[in-house]
């Protein structure tokens, strides 16, 4: 196994400030926008967001998480279930202007799933994918992300590992992982 490095502490700090302000250029004073953190691992970025939010807004903007387990395609092809993470969402998202956050975009079936699972909270009047990492070349379906913190050109050998201080990791880091072949 080879490991490589994409983005140290100092960088991802960087980036997310730099994410941070599209947002803030895109949706001026977040009137009527609610931020959605994909289970399990989109949430930790969408904590972060939203922290860096209400600071630079000086107001507490709405954070959601969403589970979406249940609505993969691949749900019941699998040897072991998968195991379900909670959906908190404490508010309608009727006619609201949603960004779902994740930390990976990878073959675009999570945020397929995410769509579905939306519904059950209303219609949004919009609906925008943040992701901070934007893996290249991996698509299985017509999915792109509206904002990125970068973009990693990846085969589908490889896969990105994100280490989170909030999980635990000693610093927070994101690197490029390749297996070896078999």
């Amino acid at each position: 196994m080879e490991k490589r490095l994409i983005l140290d502490t100092d960088l991802l700090q960087i980036t997310i400030n730099r994410l941070v302000e599209e947002l803030i250029e895109n949706h001026k004073d977040f009137q009527d926008t609610v931020l959605i953190g994909l289970q399990p691992r989109g949430v930790f970025l969408a904590k972060r967001i939203q922290n860096r939010l209400n600071e630079r807004l000086n107001k507490e903007l709405p954070l959601g998480l969403l589970d979406t387990t249940f609505y993969r395609d691949d749900f019941r092809r699998r040897d072991t279930p998968l195991k379900a993470n909670a959906t908190k969402i404490p508010f309608i998202i009727e006619d609201k202007k949603v960004i779902l956050i994740d930390d990976v975009l990878f073959t675009g079936r999570t945020v397929r799933a995410a769509l579905d699972a939306m519904i059950a909270f209303g219609r949004p009047r919009l609906v925008e994918l943040l992701t901070f990492i934007d893996r290249k070349y991996t698509r299985d379906l017509p999915i792109q992300p509206d904002y990125v913190g970068i973009r990693v050109n990846t085969i589908k050998t490889q896969r990105v590992l994100v280490e989170w201080t909030d999980q635990g990791a000693e610093n927070d880091k994101i690197w490029l992982v390749t297996n070896e072949e078999k």
